[in-house]
């Protein structure tokens, strides 16, 4: 029986090497697309994901009815080079799920036309976006590397990773080179974001190669023969990263001391706040996850292993089956809860009391501030300080606020409670944030005695409080 896939998060390969390339400053890509499609990723996904203008390097073919269904897609591939004309920039032709459909295969085309031309094949069809930045990356150092041996410059590191349309990329990034330089190292290129095309050839002369996220880059990495590490998160893996950093630039006393620094600096607000009042809550914080690997495997160690919290799950959200997702939030509400638009549609359905938190894309969310990290000392520092507010904001409805209804015009009576009533109220508390069952459920109590009330009852009994969930 064919599986239903709810709403998918994670875009196809055609997309993830749309977003590659075009952050690429000297490339212009052609998209082998159908009309309209192309407006997904040329404009309206990055304006609603993350604020990213539209891309001026980018040109569709606009497949119509006619090249899909007979023609094919070669005409109008022909049509747009042409309108084109010279350029500086390289173009690359990538095919979409549509041209890959009818067969379109524009190899032998642009070698015999136009030899200077590069056709990238996404498999749209088979891979999703984070597997089709993975290739795509591997794919332009195979294309346009110089091939010449290294020449490694002393304490050059390159990033690989930052492009369009990847979740909290401008702050995370600064927060990256931060560490980088504080350890004494200097920063080479970051690829593909603010790099051009034959930076590429540039990547193997560094002596460290930082990869910053687990869903892909490591493959390109690899090709340079360089030392590999991953961008970290939360304080184990910070300071890890700096002492092998150090290390693998000769820098390690330059990296001690930046280390020092650190707690005496960047990290002092996370001690303030481990040491106050605020503390005594960390415990009893359950979270839930579901975003791309990166945030998810590294949001349930910060704050699950090292900060002591109930990690309730953690969910690549590549992999996820957000059916069973969607149950589990149902039966299991988290305190917080850090993932996708997806998410909180399922939290808003469930009249959830777990405050949201966005860690991932799609969502109506801009991440383009340099102060938001989620990775190294600044991320562990701003996460914290984020979910120190949120009970704050939490406790805020504790207060008794009398508020006026039309409720307040039903007579006072006393309701009495079922003892199954009662059992009933605890199970349906006990789902709730620890910290808003107290409210939660006074406010159950009251709806029920309410409903009770104008249905002329005097006892709460389980049947009134199931007409509530």
């Amino acid at each position: 029986m064919t599986k239903t896939i709810r709403d998918e998060s994670t875009a196809s390969a055609y997309w993830g090497a749309v977003n590659t390339f075009c952050a690429l400053q000297d490339v212009h890509v052609i998209a082998d697309a159908p009309v309209g499609c192309y407006n997904l990723v040329g404009a309206a996904v990055m304006d609603y994901t993350d604020a990213i203008p539209y891309l001026e390097n980018f040109t569709p073919t606009s497949l119509t009815e006619k090249e899909i269904a007979s023609s094919g897609s070669s005409e109008s591939v022909i049509s747009v080079i042409e309108k084109l004309g010279d350029t500086e920039k390289q173009m690359i032709l990538v095919s979409s799920a549509e041209s890959e459909m009818i067969g379109s295969d524009h190899e032998k085309m642009l070698q015999h036309r136009y030899p200077d031309i590069r056709f990238f094949a996404s498999n749209s069809l088979g891979s999703n976006e984070w597997q089709g930045r993975d290739r795509a990356l591997a794919w332009l150092y195979e294309n346009f590397d110089d091939t010449k041996p290294a020449e490694i410059e002393p304490g050059a590191v390159s990033i690989i990773g930052p492009s369009y349309g990847c979740f909290n990329s401008p702050s995370d990034l600064a927060e990256l080179k931060r560490l980088i330089i504080g350890c004494g190292a200097s920063i080479k290129h970051v690829y593909p974001f603010e790099s051009n095309l034959h930076d590429i050839s540039g990547l193997k002369n560094s002596e460290v190669i930082v990869v910053m996220y687990k869903e892909y880059g490591k493959t390109l990495a690899d090709l340079l023969g360089r030392p590999v590490l991953q961008a970290p998160f939360g304080l184990g893996e910070t300071e890890q990263f700096i002492k092998n950093l150090g290390s693998l630039t000769g820098n390690q006393a330059q990296a001690k001391a930046f280390f020092i620094e650190e707690k005496h600096t960047t990290l002092q607000p996370l001690w303030d706040l481990w040491r106050g009042p605020q503390s005594e809550w960390f415990p009893t914080i359950r979270f839930g996850v579901a975003a791309d690997r990166t945030y998810a495997e590294g949001l349930a160690k910060f704050l699950g292993k090292e900060m002591g919290m109930q990690c309730l799950f953690s969910h690549d959200s590549a992999e996820t089956d957000n059916n069973e997702l969607r149950e589990e939030l149902s039966t299991t509400q988290p305190q917080f809860m850090f993932g996708r638009i997806v998410d909180k549609i399922y939290l808003a359905e469930l009249d959830a009391k777990t405050r949201f938190i966005p860690a991932g894309f799609p969502g109506p969310i801009v991440r383009r501030a340099l102060g938001t990290p989620f990775m190294g000392h600044s991320g562990a520092v701003y996460i914290i300080q984020e979910i120190v507010n949120a009970l704050y904001d939490t406790l805020f409805t504790f207060l008794p606020i009398t508020k006026k209804s039309m409720d307040d015009s039903l007579p006072a009576r006393k309701i009495l409670w079922t003892k199954e009533a009662n059992a009933l109220l605890k199970t349906i508390v006990a789902k709730a944030p620890f910290i808003s069952q107290i409210s939660f459920g006074r406010e159950l109590k009251k709806k029920a005695e309410t409903l009770a009330t104008k249905q002329g009852k005097d006892t709460v009994t389980p049947d009134l409080l199931q007409m509530l969930k």
